[in-house]
């Protein structure tokens, strides 16, 4: 029994700074800023759940920036959440779903982009489903924590120091809205784009979306045991640039798994004009995304009509 007592009296400075250590965790990730505070930055999920009161549940349009460019949902008759997240991956979808985070009701319609089914595609690494269980909150989130830390420092200086009482709360709200595409990027711009994507992406091979093939082949299946209605459209690519070489293979291998699952396919991958474009593949906000938004429209439309 001495023992026991003994190393909690030699060791007790440095427990007590664990059990600090645990307890800020618990209480900061429960608070959970990077959703709940707007002195933190928010990334597109939580933008698409602020947007929508918070609600979980849902039919839902999923992608990364091309769908979030390409469908109004105001204007849209098929009352579609949208949900493209930048950098979205089939892999963070698989995330979302296999985590609860999210219920999918009624339909499930997936827009897939040249980028969409590339494992090593850069992400943000502010989705929770990111986040390994043993990661601190602050450390995981720690670049926001400095920007946000030293604005509120500052705060405090203005409110003590200057002897401002008004600046003790002050802060300048995170931006909340997602990233839309207006008017036309300038054409040199987009050759750097170009030449940007093809340094980054260009040399993928079919190991390189095998992640993402096995994602699929997981929502088809999660898809069929919910008896939740899969679609898929192909995201447009701006025919000015050469199509990236991996696509052919990367478009029919999807095709084929979707067409021996019954999956519904609109492709619109090679069907607008440059004029709809604001870069190589967001669609831009002025005609552009309301002629996509009305297309997808009339293709659900049908198929609704089709399964009565």
């Amino acid at each position: 029994m001495r023992k026991p007592i003994q190393f909690l009296r030699t060791n007790s400075f440095v427990l007590l700074l664990l059990a600090a250590f645990v307890l800020s965790e618990l209480l900061i990730s429960y608070w959970d800023p990077m959703v709940t505070s707007r002195r933190f930055y928010k990334n597109d999920y939580t933008k698409t759940l602020y947007h929508h009161g918070w609600q979980t549940s849902g039919p839902v349009f999923y992608g990364n920036s091309a769908v979030t460019g390409a469908y109004i949902e105001e204007k849209s008759a098929s009352r579609l959440i949208e949900m493209g997240l930048s950098y979205g991956k089939l892999t963070d979808l698989r995330a979302i779903l296999e985590q609860g985070r999210f219920h999918v009701t009624d339909q499930l319609v997936v827009g897939i982009d040249v980028h969409t089914m590339l494992d090593f595609m850069e992400t943000d690494p502010t989705y929770a489903w990111l986040k390994p269980v043993y990661q601190p909150y602050v450390y995981a989130y720690r670049d926001y924590f400095r920007d946000s830390g030293g604005e509120a420092f500052k705060q405090l200086y203005r409110g003590i120091v200057e002897l401002d009482p008004q600046q003790l709360l002050a802060y300048e709200p995170r931006w909340i809205d997602k990233m839309l595409y207006f008017g036309h990027m300038e054409p040199e711009k987009m050759k750097q784009k170009e030449v940007d994507y093809e340094k980054k992406y260009g040399w993928a091979k079919r190991h390189d979306y095998k992640d993402n093939l096995a994602a699929l082949d997981w929502i088809i299946r999660y898809c069929d045991s919910q008896q939740l209605p899969l679609r898929v459209v192909w995201m447009p690519w701006n025919p000015d640039f050469a199509l990236p070489s991996y696509m052919p293979e990367l478009q029919a291998e999807v095709n084929a798994r979707l067409k021996t699952a019954n999956v519904p396919v609109l492709d619109l991958l090679s069907t607008y004009e440059p004029t709809y474009f604001h870069d190589l593949v967001h669609l831009n906000r002025h005609d552009g995304a309301p002629r996509f938004t009305k297309e997808v429209d009339a293709w659900l439309a049908s198929l609704a009509r089709s399964s009565r």
